[in-house]
């Protein structure tokens, strides 16, 4: 009893956010996901307030930790000085670490961010870059994206001389050594081991669900684009 609880406290935003909830729901009334979603931050939070493991676990299982959209409305109304998207990020965290994210059908959406955001991140030194929304996965860019897709020297050229050359602007190359950093602090602050973490319980997941190869490139795009339209 109790262990799950122990392990989210050990993250600091679990100690941070979570003080003395009375579940008066004044953090579920303001916030966006629950408008659209059957998502009560209430709720989770009284799940954790109980400590108990199997609750818990159904949580760090579900795709209900992955609905919040990380805006911190709830922080600045909660009387009490709680930050329900702390304890999120913390449930999510150790979803993560434990292999649990890839039992719910968003949760295994934690692989494309890995790979698609995660992995441009150490690639070039940014989270996105135009060349990343590719027009096929996007279809919510319209029908112009296209053209600036395979266009966009000429159009992100005329808002900044460097775009995708080296110096100082908006949208340059990052320099290696630079790049050389960002990857040491990755391996020194534990990013890097999380997105090991992801892959490989991915991987299995991959393999239970039937994919002879594992978390390739046609299982990542299954998870980033199918969608069971459960989710309400």
């Amino acid at each position: 009893m109790g262990k799950y609880f122990d392990m989210l406290m050990e993250d600091v935003r679990m100690r941070e956010g979570l003080h003395a909830c009375m579940n008066c729901g004044v953090c579920t009334g303001v916030c966006p996901a629950a408008e659209f979603y059957n998502y009560d931050p209430r709720q989770i939070v009284n799940i954790v307030q109980t400590r108990d493991d199997e609750a818990i676990e159904a949580l760090l299982k579900s795709d209900t930790i992955w609905y919040c959209g990380e805006c911190m409305s709830c922080r600045p109304r909660c009387p009490r000085g709680n930050t329900p998207g702390y304890v999120i990020q913390s449930l999510r965290k150790l979803s993560q670490k434990l292999g649990f994210f890839v039992e719910s059908e968003k949760g295994r959406q934690q692989l494309a961010l890995k790979r698609m955001i995660g992995d441009n991140i150490l690639r070039t030194g940014y989270c996105l870059v135009p060349k990343l929304v590719r027009p096929e996965l996007h279809p919510e860019q319209g029908t112009v994206w296209q053209w600036i897709y395979d266009n966009d020297k000429e159009v992100y050229g005329q808002f900044t001389p460097v775009y995708g050359r080296e110096g100082a602007g908006a949208l340059r190359r990052i320099d290696d050594e630079s790049l050389d950093e960002i990857r040491r602090i990755f391996d020194v602050s534990g990013g890097k081991e999380m997105f090991d973490t992801i892959e490989r319980h991915s991987d299995r997941k991959a393999r239970e669900m039937g994919y002879e190869e594992g978390a390739d490139e046609q299982y990542m795009m299954d998870v980033y684009s199918k969608n069971s339209n459960e989710h309400y």
